[in-house]
C-alpha cells in the first residue's frame, strides 16, 4: 500500500440534456496493474481530513469510480498530481452509487459538473439503485442556470459533457467492458436500496462491501478476492449509544465481530477498513464514546477475531 497524502441484467440507459503515514511519491503503476485508490474515507462527519466516501479502480488507465462524497474531484485532481493519470478530472467518465445517502452522493454535481468544466466532453455514465435517475434530474434542473450560461455563453462548453447517462441497475452483472466485470449485489442497508460491488480485472479482483448490514452479501461475492472494502462499528461504542441508535446500527450496519466472519468465511488477501462511522456518539456521544468507535478500537477488535491482513484506509491510500 503506498500513500498519497498531503498534509492524495440490464442497464436502462437515459440522457439528461436540461438547459497517517510517510509520504510516498509514487508513479502511475503500469497500465496492466489494478489499482485502489481511497479517494474519501469519511463519514457524515465533517472532519477535514476526511473527504466523503469515494473509491476510484484503475484498470489498463481507466478510472471507475465507486461513490461520490464531498471532495471527489478535488481528491480525484489531488491523485493525479501525485501520478494517478486516469483521475485527471476531465477523464471521470465511469461511475456507481452503492446508495443515496447524502454523504455518498453530496458530490455528485461535482461529478457531473466540474470535469466538463475542465473540458469532459462525454456524458458521465452512471450506474445506480432506483432513485438515480430523479436524482440527476434534480441537479440538473437546479444548475441549469450555470448550464445554460457555461453553454450559451462565452464559454462555449461542450453542449454534451454535462449530460448524464443514468442506469437504474438491479442485482447482476451491472457492467462489463474490455477491462473490467462489475456485479452489484444487495448490501441490505436498513430500509434503503443499497449494492455492494464485485470488480472483476485481469489482474485482480475486488469487492466493495457498501454501506449494509450484518446481512451485506459480501461473503458471497468476495471469495479469496484481492482486496474487500468494507465498514464496520465497535463492539465497545455499541454499548455506549442509546437504544434507539442500537436499532439503527443493527438495521444498517455491520459489527466488527460481523465483519471479521465475513473476512474469515472470504479470505480477502487484504482487507481494508474505511467510512468508520460512530452512529450515536459522533452525534450527540461523549468524546469516552468517540474513543470507543475509534479507528484503532475497530482495528483492535477486528485483529482479535481475523488472523489475515487488515488496514484502516486513509484518503489517497493506494492498494
Amino acid at each position: 500500500m503506498h500513500r498519497l497524502r498531503n498534509r492524495v441484467p440490464s442497464a436502462i440507459g437515459l440522457v439528461f440534456a436540461f438547459a497517517s503515514g510517510a509520504l510516498v511519491q509514487i508513479q502511475a503503476a503500469s497500465p496492466t496493474k489494478t489499482q485502489v485508490v481511497m479517494l474519501g474515507t469519511g463519514t457524515p462527519l465533517p472532519d477535514p481530513d476526511r473527504a466523503g466516501p469515494s473509491t476510484a479502480l484503475i484498470v489498463n488507465g481507466t478510472g471507475y469510480l465507486v461513490d461520490a462524497g464531498t471532495g471527489v474531484v478535488r481528491r480525484a485532481a489531488a491523485a493525479r498530481d501525485k501520478g494517478i493519470k486516469a483521475l485527471e478530472p476531465k477523464n471521470l467518465k465511469i461511475a456507481f452509487l452503492t446508495h443515496l445517502h447524502s454523504d455518498h452522493t453530496l458530490g455528485l454535481a461535482d461529478l457531473i459538473l466540474t470535469p466538463w468544466t475542465m473540458g469532459r466532453t462525454e456524458p458521465l455514465e452512471l450506474y445506480g439503485p432506483p432513485g438515480t435517475r430523479s436524482m440527476v434530474q434534480h441537479l440538473l434542473e437546479a444548475y441549469a442556470v450555470d448550464i445554460k450560461t457555461r453553454t450559451e455563453g462565452l464559454e462555449r462548453s461542450s453542449p454534451s459533457g454535462y449530460h448524464v447517462n443514468v442506469h437504474e441497475i438491479a442485482a447482476g452483472l451491472a457492467y462489463k467492458d474490455a477491462n473490467i466485470t462489475v456485479t452489484a449485489f444487495d448490501a441490505h442497508h436498513g430500509s434503503i436500496p443499497a449494492y455492494g460491488y464485485r470488480f472483476e480485472a485481469p489482474d485482480r479482483t475486488v469487492v466493495i462491501g457498501g454501506d449494509g448490514s450484518g446481512k451485506n452479501e459480501a461473503p458471497e461475492n468476495c471469495r479469496r478476492c484481492d482486496v474487500l472494502i468494507a465498514e464496520a462499528y465497535t463492539l465497545a461504542s455499541f454499548e455506549m449509544v442509546s437504544p434507539q441508535w442500537k436499532q439503527y446500527r443493527q438495521a444498517f450496519h455491520p459489527s466488527s465481530k460481523e465483519l471479521a466472519n465475513v473476512a474469515n468465511r472470504t479470505k480477502p488477501a487484504t482487507l481494508v477498513l474505511y467510512h468508520i462511522a460512530n452512529a450515536g456518539c459522533d452525534q450527540v456521544g461523549t468524546q469516552a464514546c468517540r474513543d470507543a468507535g475509534s479507528e484503532m478500537q475497530l482495528l483492535a477488535e477486528i485483529r482479535k477475531l481475523y488472523k489475515g491482513r487488515v488496514v484502516a484506509a486513509h484518503d489517497l491510500d493506494v492498494y
